[in-house]
């Protein structure tokens, strides 16, 4: 079946449930590990995943097919995840660069992050990325994400998503390599 179609279906009342229940398995092991990858922690992507949905679910009529649906769906997940990282951060009294930082140290008492040193190092080089940066690297090394499909997501064009991408791959190298 084409996007199209399944969109239709989800707009219909009479099919709008089943196909739902479609898009729930279909995304949302992929939308929950690019939440995953934004929040860090387990409990915390869950809260967003579901977040996503909803607001997935109260804008369908809204959706005018200008992007894919998978597409729109990450971009939602996207600003989700950095709304859910900035309040935790106002809560805190802290800022969002801080809040990261903190939930890096976080991941090795999380039972659901299995990485080694090298990884934990990896997201602590992360964490000091700006965020836009933060969001081209996790998204192109941990998720695969072509530029075009980012470019649509984040809404910035190919060129400077690849000039992020490489700057922040050289300040990773760099602070990989300290020590």
């Amino acid at each position: 079946m084409d996007e199209k179609e399944f969109i239709q279906q989800l707009l219909n009342p009479k099919t709008q449930n089943e196909a739902f229940q479609k898009l729930l398995s279909d995304y949302q092991r992929p939308l929950y590990n690019h939440i995953r990858n934004i929040v860090l922690n387990h409990d915390d992507a869950d809260d967003v995943l579901q977040n996503t949905f909803v607001k997935v679910y109260q804008h369908l009529k809204k959706f005018n097919g200008d992007s894919k649906l998978f597409s729109w769906m990450y971009r939602i997940a996207t600003n989700e995840a950095i709304t859910f990282i900035n309040q935790k951060a106002k809560r805190n009294g802290t800022t969002s660069e801080a809040m990261q930082s903190k939930l890096v140290e976080n991941l090795v008492a999380d039972t659901h992050f299995d990485g080694n040193a090298i990884q934990l190092k990896l997201q602590k080089a992360i964490a000091l990325l700006p965020e836009k940066q933060q969001l081209v690297f996790k998204m192109k090394y941990f998720e695969e994400i072509k530029y075009e499909d980012m470019s649509e997501i984040l809404g910035t064009s190919v060129g400077a998503l690849k000039a992020s991408y490489h700057h922040a791959v050289k300040k990773i190298e760099l602070f990989m390599t300290k020590d």
